[in-house]
C-alpha cells in the first residue's frame, strides 16, 4: 500500500470510495511481493500494479465489482492450464489478491496510519482477507508498537483500534502483527475461526508499515556518493559518516538524507546503544584507513542483529584487516560475517558501478540470491520466504 497511498489518501479525503487491490499471498515466480497493492480510483483510474501487468487486467474488473456491492473479495491467480496467456501468470507464479472497497465509512483510520507512515512512525494494519463468517472479512485493526518493540521512536502506546470479530482473535492477531512490524515484514497468518492458533478458517494480512531500513556508509570519498544514491534509490534511510568535517559535507554527499561528522566507531556505538541499529541495517565501511575501519568493525561484526556489514579493500588490505581484527579479540564466527572485498564480481571501474556491485550484494544476500545470471541458472528467478504451493 505504501507506494499508492498519497494516491490512495486523496481519494479518501474527498470522500471517494476506491477499489483496492492487495497482494496478501505469493507461491512460486510470482512477480511482486505480498503488500503490492492496485488502486482503482473512482473515475476509472488505475494507480499501482499487482503483477507487473499479468492480471492488472482482471483485477480492474473485480475491483470496480467490489466498489458496485460493497462486499470485499479474495482472488487467486495463476496460470490456466488451457492457455497460458488466459487471465493469469505467466511467469509460472501464483498469487492471491484481496480486493477491497476503500472509504471513510469503510476505512475511518486510513488518515491515522497515513500520518504515521509519512513521519516514520511504525505501524501495521492488519485485516481478515478469509473467514467462514462472511460479515467478518473485510474487518481490520490497526496495531502500534509497544515500548521498545521497533527503534528508539517507537510510538510508546499500543493499540488496536476497532475489532476483527472477537476479543480472543483480535490479541492473536495483535500478538503476531507486532511480531511482523518489529521485523518491518507484512504477511499472511493463519487461525481458526475464533483467533485459535492451531486453527484453520481464517486468514489475516498484515501490511506492516515500518520506518525505512538504515544504510550507515562510513568513508566521505566518491565512491561513498555513489553507494548513498544508490542506497537511496533502493529505500534505504542513507546516513553518510566521516571524521573529517573537510570532507563529510552535505554539499559532497546530496544523495544521504544525513552526513555526519564522528569518529566512525563511536558514532556507530551510539546508534546501537539508541536502538537505531537492527535486523535491517546495512554498515559499508569504505574507508581504506585502519585506524578507521578496524574499531568500527570490531563494534559492527560483535553486533547480534544487523542486517550486512561489508568492507572495501584490495585481498590485502582484507588480510591485514583480518589480522588486526584477530588481535582485537574477535572470533572466527563473528569474521564471517564480514563481506569483503565488499560487492559482487561484476569488473565493476567506476564509483557507479562499484556501488551497483555493493547493491547487488546486498540485495542478493536478502533474498538468497546466487549472484549468478540468470541465463546461467535453471528454476525461479524470483526468490521468496514461502517456496510451498498452496494446497487449495
Amino acid at each position: 500500500m505504501r507506494e499508492v497511498m498519497d494516491e490512495l489518501t486523496g481519494w479518501w479525503e474527498r470522500g471517494e470510495t476506491v477499489g483496492m487491490g492487495t497482494v496478501v499471498g505469493t507461491w512460486r515466480s510470482a512477480p511482486r511481493q505480498p503488500g503490492a497493492a492496485m488502486l482503482v480510483g473512482p473515475g476509472g483510474e488505475a494507480v499501482g500494479s499487482v503483477s507487473g501487468g499479468c492480471v492488472e487486467g482482471a483485477v480492474y474488473e473485480l475491483a470496480q465489482d467490489v466498489v458496485a456491492s460493497g462486499r470485499p473479495a479474495l482472488q487467486r491467480y495463476g496460470v490456466s492450464d488451457d492457455d497460458a496467456y488466459a487471465v493469469g501468470l505467466t511467469c509460472g507464479g501464483i498469487l492471491d489478491v484481496f480486493v477491497e472497497p476503500v472509504s471513510r465509512e469503510a476505512f475511518p483510520e486510513l488518515g491515522e496510519v497515513a500520518r504515521d507512515v509519512a513521519a516514520g512512525r511504525p505501524v501495521a494494519v492488519a485485516t481478515v482477507v478469509e473467514h467462514p463468517e462472511p460479515t467478518w472479512v473485510g474487518r481490520r485493526i490497526v496495531v502500534r508498537p509497544e515500548d521498545g518493540d521497533v527503534g528508539g521512536d517507537a510510538v510508546a502506546t499500543a493499540a488496536r483500534t476497532a475489532s476483527i470479530g472477537s476479543a480472543r482473535a483480535d490479541d492473536a492477531v495483535l500478538d503476531d502483527a507486532r511480531g511482523l512490524l518489529a521485523q518491518g515484514r507484512s504477511g499472511l497468518l493463519t487461525y481458526g475461526p475464533d483467533g485459535e492458533r492451531r486453527g484453520e478458517g481464517m486468514r489475516v494480512f498484515v501490511s506492516a508499515f515500518a520506518p525505512k531500513p538504515r544504510m550507515l556508509v562510513f568513508g566521505a570519498i566518491d565512491f561513498a556518493a555513489a553507494v548513498a544514491r544508490v542506497g537511496s534509490f533502493l529505500g534505504y534511510q542513507v546516513t553518510v559518516c566521516d571524521a573529517r568535517p573537510v570532507f563529510a559535507t552535505t554539499t559532497r554527499f546530496p544523495g544521504a538524507d544525513e552526513v555526519v561528522v564522528r569518529w566512525p566507531s563511536d558514532y556507530l556505538q551510539d546508534q546501537v546503544d539508541a536502538g537505531r541499529v537492527d535486523a535491517r541495517t546495512v554498515v559499508a565501511v569504505l574507508t581504506h584507513d585502519p585506524k578507521f575501519d578496524v574499531p568500527l568493525l570490531e563494534v559492527a561484526l560483535r553486533l547480534p542483529d544487523v542486517g550486512f556489514v561489508g568492507a572495501m579493500g584490495s585481498r590485502r588490505t582484507h588480510d591485514d584487516r583480518l589480522a588486526r581484527l584477530r588481535e582485537a579479540g574477535l572470533t572466527e564466527t563473528e569474521l564471517a560475517r564480514l563481506s569483503s572485498p565488499i560487492g559482487l564480481d561484476l569488473g565493476a571501474r567506476t564509483p557507479e558501478e562499484t556501488a551497483v556491485s555493493i547493491a547487488a550484494e546486498i540485495v542478493a544476500l536478502r533474498w538468497g540470491g546466487a549472484g549468478e545470471r540468470l541465463t546461467a541458472t535453471d528454476g525461479p528467478i524470483h526468490h521468496h520466504h514461502h517456496t510451498d504451493a498452496p494446497t487449495s
